[in-house]
């Protein structure tokens, strides 16, 4: 199984649409984050989870489940690094190759010493803009394969009954 921990915050500021949404909004940016990771983890079938800094909060780690990834939001005076390389040890198995998704060069060492393999903010935009491109296509191409009706009519029949639809003869 591959997972991928991604560092939230630091990607936030490395993608461009993140960091323009996070001038207005930084939690709609953490939202949108969470989807693009929705369709990185449906398309390529990594388990995400997504490690926030606990930004404004005095209280104890919180973990919530949104579109089958772990998000998690650390306790108080817990950076999002510390709580990543906690997670590489746990989760690390003969079975598991853990992936970081991160520019922090320090956590990138860090994660090293974990066994873990990096992967940078650049990468991983990368990553979602080639998977994007292929589920569009992918979406196009199933749309233009799709029959107009439910029943199967040769190319001729179908244009003389969408003539009469259209009222054209």
């Amino acid at each position: 199984m591959d997972i991928l921990i991604v560092d939230g915050y630091n990607i936030i500021g490395a993608w461009p649409e993140l960091r323009d949404l996070k001038m207005k909004d930084l939690s709609a940016a953490r939202d949108r984050l969470i989807e693009l990771m929705a369709e990185y983890q449906g398309y390529t079938g990594f388990k995400i989870v997504i490690v926030f800094d606990a930004h404004f909060v005095r209280d104890v780690e919180r973990k919530k489940k949104n579109y089958g990834m772990d998000i998690i939001f650390t306790k108080e005076n817990e950076t999002a690094d510390e709580r990543i390389e906690k997670l590489a040890i746990e989760l690390n198995n003969r079975k598991t190759q853990i992936h970081v998704a991160t520019s922090d060069y320090t956590e990138q060492w860090a994660i090293f010493g974990q066994g873990a393999l990096r992967k940078s903010a650049r990468e991983l935009l990368t990553d979602m803009g080639v998977i994007q491109r292929k589920i569009e296509k992918s979406v196009k191409n199933n749309y233009q394969q799709k029959p107009i009706s439910n029943i199967h009519l040769a190319p001729e029949v179908a244009e003389k009954f969408e003539k009469w639809r259209r009222g054209q003869e």
